[in-house]
């Protein structure tokens, strides 16, 4: 079954310090599942290999090959966006950032379970009915 991902779990994927047994068994998943993720999430990965490389965790060659790799795996892309609006809601009711509250609204929209390691995330989602893988 498809799945949500959260960026916090792919970033345990490549940035050392944030792998956790978690974020390994989620990239294991992916060998026979696909995820799905929120527009958003091509701008917070980008953004945290930029700063990575920014705080030498890793080279730009690295980063790269980083992107190469991560874009070959079956992780689908969500163009449908909610509006400000509908994210401005989820924020509020859940207590979560706006960018939070997009992966929250894909996972409600498509009824699919979410992997995650943040906190107000993981919290928002069993809240919301959400099963978290």
């Amino acid at each position: 079954m498809p799945f949500v991902l959260d960026n916090s779990v792919v970033t345990g994927w490549y940035i050392e310090d944030q792998a956790t047994d978690y974020s390994e068994s989620i990239a294991a998943k992916l060998e026979t599942d696909r995820a799905i993720v929120p527009a958003l999430w091509e701008l917070e990965f980008a953004n945290v290999l930029k700063t990575a490389c920014t705080r030498g965790k890793l080279a730009i060659d690295t980063a790269r090959q980083i992107v190469d790799n991560i874009c070959a795996l079956p992780i689908e892309i969500d163009h449908a966006t909610p509006g400000p609006r509908q994210l401005l809601e989820l924020a509020v009711r859940y207590n979560l950032s706006s960018y939070d509250a997009a992966y929250l609204e894909l996972a409600m929209r498509h009824g699919l379970p979410i992997a995650c390691q943040d906190g107000k995330l993981r919290e928002a989602s069993r809240a919301a009915g959400i099963t978290i893988l």
